[in-house]
């Protein structure tokens, strides 16, 4: 901490520099956790730095991705828990680099807030370290902006950066998928970090009722249940990308399976997905039920139940259900590609 930066003036006008600096302070035990062998230099410098190894690479290709947590963020003002919206916003960005076949190497944050809390923000860092050991990606900085005026000053917003490596040779290839091909589905955690904008107008998240047990949700409140962090699938998608050729990765974030599953599906073929073979969560029974939502919307919307799907030949689908699932993933076949038009075909 830099005992001799203090401005009265700047404090008067709504930012203490020495809150952000008791911040960074309560961070960096956090930040340690994600520490890797290409980490170069401590936090609290101008630039992060970090060695790439190239060993084995023919034309190393670097992969990145940005998002945010979104209006998530609202649950954790509402039940005052800011550990988990962290993970979240790691989670969004490396699930991105993973569909290209790319490993996760470091992670940058930005948090804007109206009033620079340093235990508030500590938890917020907390997350994202953890959201870094899960993908193995180093938290090497990042930034926290007090902007009294602009935030109220018990919230804040949160955004990330993750930059990846894969070999060019080895990048996914949506035009190796053929008819006949098989769709395997990785379950999500729950809602993950999209469509609260729709959930928010669904249920009244400052009413009591937000807060209370539900038996239909294993005891647990709508809170909790929605807050429940965005799983990472970095690891799993890795030991998978060694050991078969896989042809198409979705992460199932906002506009659901119509947006998302297209994405990895060349022109001329679909995906063709049995509902029923579909392990939906409770909490999106009770978002439609309560919001009167129709299917269609809801499957445009969420991700149902399926964070990332994954594409492999017919013949390497067992070896790929044996791979993930030896990693954590209870990995399941929902469908297959089929020659069609239409990208999804929900049956």
């Amino acid at each position: 901490m830099n005992e001799k930066s203090y401005s009265q003036s700047y404090k008067e006008a709504g930012v203490d520099i020495t809150a952000g600096y008791r911040a960074v302070e309560l961070m960096k035990a956090h930040v340690a956790r994600t520490k890797t062998a290409g980490c170069l230099d401590e936090l609290g410098g101008f630039g992060g730095l970090f060695g790439l190894d190239l060993t084995g690479m023919a034309q190393p290709v670097l992969v990145s991705g940005t998002d945010g947590v979104g209006t998530k963020l609202r649950l954790a003002f509402r039940m005052d828990k800011h550990d988990t919206v962290g993970i979240d916003c790691v989670a969004m960005c490396v699930n991105d680099v993973i569909c290209c076949g790319a490993k996760p190497l470091f992670f940058l944050d930005y948090i804007a807030c109206g009033k620079n809390v340093p235990e508030r923000i500590a938890q917020v860092v907390a997350g994202v370290a953890e959201g870094c050991v899960q993908s193995g990606a180093a938290l090497i900085g990042g930034e926290t902006a007090e902007m009294p005026g602009f935030y109220p000053e018990d919230e804040y917003d949160l955004a990330g950066f993750a930059v990846g490596i894969v070999d060019k040779a080895k990048i996914i290839n949506r035009n190796t998928m053929a008819e006949g091909d098989v769709v395997i589905a990785l379950p999500s955690s729950g809602v993950h970090s999209n469509g609260f904008s729709l959930v928010r107008k669904v249920f009244d998240v400052d009413s009591p009722e937000f807060l209370t047990p539900r038996p239909e949700l294993g005891g647990d409140s709508l809170g909790q249940t929605l807050l429940t962090p965005t799983k990472i699938y970095v690891k799993p998608m890795l030991a998978l990308f060694d050991r078969v050729q896989v042809k198409g990765v979705s992460h199932i974030t906002g506009g659901g399976f119509y947006e998302n599953l297209p994405r990895a599906i060349p022109d001329g073929l679909g995906a063709k997905i049995q509902k029923d073979t579909l392990r939906i969560p409770p909490i999106f029974s009770l978002i439609a039920q309560a919001g009167n939502i129709p299917e269609r919307d809801m499957f445009n919307t969420f991700n149902m139940g399926v964070g990332m799907s994954v594409t492999v030949a017919k013949a390497d689908a067992d070896t790929a259900l044996e791979i993930l699932r030896a990693n954590g993933e209870d990995a399941y076949v929902i469908g297959q590609i089929v020659q069609s038009e239409d990208k999804v075909i929900l049956v």
